[in-house]
C-alpha cells in the first residue's frame, strides 16, 4: 500500500506537471487578462516542458531511456542538456516576445538549475521531483508569503515518496529540494522586484 501512494505520488508531483503548474500560476499571477495569460502558459510550455516530454518519450521508446519519469544516473544527461537548452532558448524567445518578468525568472532558474544538477549527476543522483517541487513552493513563498505556507507539505510528501518507491536516497531527496530552493531563492527574487 504505501509503495502504490508513494507511486502515486511520484507520478502526480512529477517535474513535468509541477512545471506546468507553476508556468500557468506565474502567466495568471503576472497579467490581469485572463486570455493573455493562457496565451503566455502556452508560449511557455511549448518553450519547455512540451519538447522536454516529447524528446523524452522518443527517447524512452527508442531505448535509451528507461522511464519517462525515473531512470539511471547515466542516462540522465541528455535530459539535463535539453532541459538546459530548451530554457535557454526560451528565455531569448520570452525575453523577445516581451513576456512577464516572472516567466522569464522561472527560465532562467530552470537554466541554472539544470547546469548545477547536470554537474552533480556527474556523480551523484540528484532528485529531480523533489528539486521541482521545492523551487515551485519556494516561488509561491516569495509571491504569496504566509498564504502559501500549506504548499510546503508537498516538499516532504514528494521526498517521502521518492525513498519509498527505492528511486532515490533520503540524502539525494534532501539535498534536491534544498539547492533548488536556494537557487530559486538566489535567482528568482530579484525579479519579483522589477
Amino acid at each position: 500500500m504505501k509503495q502504490q501512494i508513494a507511486s502515486l505520488t511520484s507520478n502526480i508531483l512529477n517535474p513535468f506537471l509541477v512545471s506546468v503548474g507553476i508556468i500557468v500560476f506565474l502567466s495568471f499571477t503576472s497579467v490581469p487578462n485572463p486570455l493573455d495569460a493562457l496565451r503566455w502558459s502556452l508560449i511557455a510550455v511549448a518553450l519547455s516542458v512540451l519538447p522536454i516530454f516529447v524528446v523524452v518519450l522518443y527517447l524512452v521508446r527508442k531505448g535509451s531511456l528507461d522511464t519517462i519519469l525515473t531512470n539511471a544516473r547515466e542516462q540522465r544527461l541528455k535530459i539535463y542538456i535539453l532541459s538546459g537548452v530548451c530554457a535557454l532558448l526560451g528565455i531569448i524567445t520570452l525575453s523577445y516576445l516581451k513576456a512577464p518578468a516572472l516567466l522569464i525568472a522561472a527560465f532562467i532558474t530552470g537554466v541554472s538549475t539544470a547546469l548545477i544538477f547536470m554537474c552533480i549527476n556527474v556523480w551523484w543522483k540528484i532528485s529531480l521531483h523533489t528539486a521541482c517541487v521545492a523551487a515551485s513552493v519556494t516561488v509561491l513563498l516569495m509571491l504569496h508569503g504566509w498564504t502559501a505556507t500549506a504548499t510546503v507539505a508537498l516538499v516532504p510528501l514528494t521526498a517521502w515518496a521518492r525513498v519509498e518507491s527505492k528511486n532515490h536516497s533520503l540524502a539525494q531527496a534532501t539535498t534536491g529540494a534544498i539547492l533548488a530552493a536556494l537557487i530559486a531563492l538566489v535567482v528568482f527574487y530579484p525579479f519579483i522586484k522589477v
